[in-house]
């Protein structure tokens, strides 16, 4: 039977009406969001005052308007029927837009957190951005290579020269009464003072003039700091946290994660719970092996190490868990860490002596960097790190799920005790993110919080060196959702595999592991619940 012409006219304009724009194709509203963008960022990077970014209360009144300018160019767009990558970058701009506001309102790091000042940063963060707030002219100095060329030696007394005016513009700007970040945050500030003893000696004699003159007076300005911030610190009495209002708040519309304070105070004692159980059932079926030998010199470490890589890249590839590329191995490679004596060995490094594969696995985060280097995303919005660290939940939710998900998958099928080490490192992760909750409800401090993160973790690991508890809970603190997106992040990846399986299995496709992750990779550093609509088509977890 032939069908009218008009008919076929008919189906034709519906599909045309149906059928969305693909990622490629021009969409002049899109290009609008895109400029909209790059004029987000770069208003929310700020002026300078005596040569550093200007935090003062009197700047960000002046430029409350222009962000509310910003924020009603991005309400105007009708994104209803754009495709999913392009809404998803919509919403990307909304919670950044989203974080700056928080920020001003209530996170206030300029104001109640001193360790916001610190500047120098001696190595790469293992996530797309610094872990916590940081400013707007930090110092990398891990992209310096000592001895410095004379470019690089400018450079570096341009960028340091940030510090004397910060430093002093910190005593007009922290006004705060958070007593736990107030006293907690000095230690940030005296790493500061020892790194630019390090860059000092890094420098060495080669050092010009200049260079030497500018470590000298960032080293004084900081010392001022310093003893100002020690000065004013019994003064200090007030809670650090930000409640459970806020903190719901924030996670659901900045972050994107959609839970709320309470919904993650249960998440985590179940996964805690579930991590305690699983533990003490590996170890009643392991019972009768041989217990495990933690290396015991640098060779034994290194060899250790070394075998782990293989073992993890060899088993990506052969079981076809994603696509392994060339930059992947040496990405790991560059991670394997040294041999650390017993007695200074923290919670981590306990791990990786006896078995460094588990917390390798975790080391995901840096295939994904080498991703991000090689092979950024085609838009300008998924391009580095998102701001105010949106991409929690996705980098630590995704290295931590990795832990388990390979382990399921057989990566420990002739390393039986690997699994004892796997279920620790969760029960940790759930017992700090735990203490972290209760510390921004304001029901403990922050080290109180410590205690529950100490007292969850098996085998007493985490109170052999006090050092990373007062790290972690400290940046918990100052970063709400960081120290819960482990578990949170894990969460929502195992949610979206179910989801990717269950769409697979109704369409009648066999279902791939390789193509889940493939896909995540290429959809890049976001968070889950935005991850998910692309990869299932499901935004229920999207609220504008």
């Amino acid at each position: 039977m032939r069908l009218p012409l008009s008919f076929l006219f008919c189906i034709a304009a519906l599909m045309i009406i149906a059928t969305p724009i693909a990622s490629g194709q021009t969409n002049a509203d899109y290009d609008e969001l895109l400029a909209l963008f790059e004029d987000w960022r770069g208003f929310e990077s700020p002026p300078l005052l005596d040569g550093a970014p200007d935090y003062t209360a009197e700047r960000f009144e002046l430029r409350r308007g222009d962000f509310l300018a910003l924020r009603a160019r991005l309400d105007t767009f009708d994104i209803s029927d754009w495709p999913v990558p392009q809404q998803v970058d919509w919403h990307l701009v909304r919670a950044e837009m989203n974080g700056y506001d928080f920020n001003q309102r209530v996170l206030q790091p300029w104001v109640r957190d001193p360790a916001f000042y610190n500047t120098l940063w001696m190595g790469r963060s293992d996530v797309p951005g610094h872990e916590g707030p940081t400013h707007h002219a930090v110092v990398e100095v891990w992209t310096y290579d000592f001895p410095l060329s004379r470019t690089d030696e400018r450079r570096l007394v341009a960028e340091l020269g940030v510090i004397p005016p910060l430093m002093k513009q910190a005593q007009k700007n922290l006004t705060g009464n958070a007593r736990d970040l107030w006293v907690t945050g000095i230690r940030d500030l005296r790493s500061q003072r020892s790194a630019l003893d390090e860059v000092a000696a890094m420098a060495g004699d080669s050092a010009g003039e200049a260079l030497l003159q500018i470590i000298a007076d960032a080293k004084s300005a900081t010392d001022v700091l310093i003893n100002w911030l020690e000065a004013s610190a019994s003064s200090k009495t007030g809670p650090s946290g930000i409640g459970k209002d806020e903190y719901t708040w924030y996670q659901q519309n900045v972050h994107l994660v959609p839970l709320t304070w309470d919904d993650e105070v249960r998440l985590l004692k179940r996964e805690l719970a579930r991590a305690w159980s699983s533990l003490k059932l590996e170890e009643q079926r392991n019972r009768d092996l041989p217990p495990m030998v933690a290396a015991s010199t640098a060779q034994e470490y290194d060899a250790m190490a070394a075998e782990a890589v293989e073992r993890i890249m060899n088993f990506l590839d052969y079981k076809e868990i994603l696509t392994v590329t060339d930059y992947m191995k040496p990405a790991l490679r560059e991670h394997m860490g040294s041999f650390v004596p017993e007695e200074t060995r923290n919670f981590f490094l306990i791990t990786a002596h006896y078995d460094p594969a588990p917390l390798f696995t975790h080391f995901y985060h840096w295939l994904e960097l080498a991703r991000m280097d090689l092979e950024p995303h085609e838009s300008p919005v998924r391009q580095g790190a998102l701001l105010y660290n949106i991409f929690d939940s996705r980098n630590e939710g995704t290295a931590t799920g990795v832990e388990e998900m390979f382990m399921h998958a057989g990566l420990y099928d002739d390393s039986p005790r690997s699994r004892e080490l796997v279920w620790i490192l969760l029960a940790q992760r759930a017992a700090r993110g735990l203490g972290s909750l209760y510390a921004h409800a304001n029901d403990m401090t922050m080290e109180e919080a410590g205690t529950v993160h100490m007292d969850g973790t098996p085998r007493g690991w985490m109170k052999t060196e006090k050092e990373l508890l007062i790290f972690e809970q400290h940046l918990y603190l100052r970063q709400p959702g960081y120290g819960t997106s482990y578990v949170t992040g894990k969460y929502l990846l195992e949610a979206t595999l179910a989801d990717f399986a269950k769409l697979q299995e109704d369409r009648g496709k066999a279902f791939q592991l390789k193509d889940f992750f493939d896909q995540l990779n290429a959809i890049d550093s976001i968070p889950i619940s935005l991850a998910r609509w692309e990869m299932t088509g499901l935004d229920d977890e999207i609220h504008p």
